[in-house]
């Protein structure tokens, strides 16, 4: 304040010397002191404005301008630059959150053991293979007589020998019927057995009653002999002649039995008749 009061004072006194008078009041020369100072601090805070603003702008430069609070600084060139292993591996689960391989919490899951289907290459090691009906083709046929020698021909045992590579099955009885006969010669029923399965070499037997003592004989020594099908109501096969031992008289009383594996079992059919 006294600073102030000096500076008014001088300028009064460099007033006197110019043309308009100075002020004589005190009131008026306190007046003037405080517009100077006012002035004064205007002019100081106006330079501050002005310094604090061209700071302001240096520093805006520097940093790249106003795009610079707009993008942020990219990251270092080390940070880019990601490990090859790590960008195939698929990120590890953070806990808390299901992996993609378990069964999500809203689908319980049944306990117990998963029931498997059997694969086809175990029901089918436990099949047994098929086996073919025999053919004419793979066999060999004969006849043997049953009678005492010197007797006539009339119990006859027929065989059958598999003379193929692989197994194969007999069915019914064989199919005898002679040239112009109104049928085959008849089964004995009680005789029925199984389809007999010969393997290669194995043989199987039919016992053959050539006749009854009735009228109409009919002589040979050759009978042919032909296959079952195995449906029943399938027609016989080709027919085979099978050469007697000796000239041998049929007559409506003959029979034969089924194919049986057994060749007593088979004659037991016949020897009492």
């Amino acid at each position: 304040m006294a600073d102030d009061l000096s500076s008014a004072l001088r300028e009064l006194a460099d007033s006197a010397a110019g043309a308009s008078p100075a002020p004589t009041t005190g009131s008026e020369v306190r007046r003037r002191a405080v517009s100077r100072r006012r002035r004064r601090h205007a002019a100081l805070a106006g330079g501050t404005v002005a310094v604090v603003a061209a700071l302001a702008f240096g520093l805006t430069t520097a940093l790249g301008g106003p795009e610079s609070h707009r993008h942020p600084v990219p990251p270092p060139a080390a940070s880019l630059t990601a490990p090859t292993a790590d960008a195939a591996s698929p990120a590890a689960p953070t806990a808390g959150a299901p992996s993609p391989t378990e069964p999500s919490p809203a689908a319980p899951t049944l306990a117990g053991p998963t029931p498997t289907a059997p694969t086809s290459g175990a029901a089918s090691s436990t099949a047994p293979a098929a086996v073919a009906a025999c053919a004419v083709s793979d066999l060999a046929f004969s006849a043997t007589s049953e009678d005492e020698k010197g007797k006539p021909v009339r119990h006859l045992l027929l065989t059958v020998t598999n003379t193929g590579n692989k197994k194969c099955d007999l069915y019914e009885y064989p199919y005898l019927k002679f040239p112009g006969a109104r049928a085959p010669i008849a089964v004995i029923k009680d005789s029925k057995d199984a389809p007999a399965t010969l393997a290669p070499g194995e043989k199987a037997y039919a016992a053959l009653l050539a006749n009854g003592g009735h009228m109409d004989t009919y002589d040979t020594d050759t009978i042919p002999l032909a296959l079952q099908s195995p449906n029943p109501a399938g027609k016989p096969g080709e027919s085979v002649n099978v050469a007697l031992p000796g000239q041998v008289s049929f007559d409506d009383g003959a029979r034969v039995t089924y194919w049986i594996t057994a060749s007593g079992l088979a004659l037991r059919f016949i020897m009492s008749s």
